[in-house]
This record gives C-alpha cells, sequence and structure tokens, in this order.
C-alpha cells in the first residue's frame, strides 16, 4: 500500500513515530517441531532469512518474523494465562515501543538490517496446542508482522528498529 501524497495530513501522520522500537528478544527455530532458541543476536540474510533458523534458507515474504512486546501481555490475558515466553508464539524477534503493524509495506532497519514489512503474521492452528483451547483466537490480531530481508547485516538485543523513509 503506497503512502498518501506527501503533502497530505495522513502522509504526516502515518510517518511519524513517536520514538524508534527496541529489539527485546530473538529467537531461532532450526527445523520444524523444535523448540525456538533465545540467541543474543543474529544474521539476517538478504532474500531469505536469519541463519540458524528453518526459514534462513529462503521464505520470501517471511523471512523475518515480528511480534510487538506490548502484545504479549494481551495475548496471555486473552489465553487465561499468568505470563508468556516469546518462544511459544514461534515468532523471531519481539520489538518494543514501535506499532509494527505501522511497517506494513514499508522499509524499515533492524541493527544493521533493513527489511520490508510485508503482511500481518497470523496465528497457526499450533497456537491452540501452545496456548490452550481458544489460543487461536487469543492471538488474532496480535500475531505480528512478517518482512522480508533487503539488505542483510546483524541484529542484536537492544538495537534500535526504525521507520526508514521512502
Amino acid at each position: 500500500m503506497p503512502l498518501p501524497p506527501p503533502d497530505s495530513e495522513l502522509h504526516r501522520l502515518m510517518t511519524r513515530f513517536p520514538r524508534a522500537g527496541t529489539v527485546r528478544w530473538i529467537g531461532l527455530r532450526p527445523a520444524r517441531d523444535v523448540p525456538m532458541r533465545a540467541v543474543e543476536l543474529a544474521e539476517a540474510i538478504a532474500g531469505k532469512g536469519l541463519r540458524g533458523d528453518r526459514y534462513g534458507s529462503g521464505s520470501g515474504k517471511r523471512g523475518i518474523t515480528l511480534i510487538q512486546a506490548e502484545h504479549l501481555p494481551a495475548i496471555a490475558a486473552l489465553a487465561g494465562l499468568d505470563a508468556l515466553e516469546p518462544s511459544t508464539l514461534r515468532r523471531n524477534v519481539v520489538i518494543a515501543g514501535l506499532p509494527l503493524i505501522a511497517l506494513k509495506g514499508r522499509r524499515f532497519r533492524i541493527g544493521d538490517a533493513i527489511c520490508e514489512g510485508t503482511s500481518p503474521c497470523d496465528p497457526c492452528s499450533r497456537m491452540e496446542a501452545a496456548l490452550g483451547p481458544g489460543g487461536y483466537n487469543a492471538m488474532r490480531g496480535h500475531g505480528g508482522l512478517c518482512a522480508r530481508i533487503l539488505e542483510g547485516g546483524t541484529l542484536r538485543i537492544g538495537d534500535a528498529v526504525e521507520w526508514l523513509d521512502d
């Protein structure tokens, strides 16, 4: 979805963020049906994914998956849980302080890598087993964002996540 004309009020609203986001957690899943492995840093490979992740050899629009840290307590509450570990949701990166949905169709930087938000990262049926009955619905609207990696680089816990001007 292209941005509205640069001189419009809607363009101004859609391109203003109160602050940069921050990487809070990174996880890799080397194969199907194995647990996520939390890591301090990951190498993003352009046109592919994260080295060491099962999608790292190339997955197009889903090279990396992101979820908003602020949504973890909401998902836990909707699923009837006291707390929720990021690895349970099977997303690669937890980002705090930035509304991820605003990055759909936009380029952004995570650490040294440049990505483009491609689509919402909708929950899958595995969330019923991970979160209990109703887990799929608990995640709806909170699943995060899929992105393609345009330029590779290293991302680390604590790195800034910033929208890039088109």
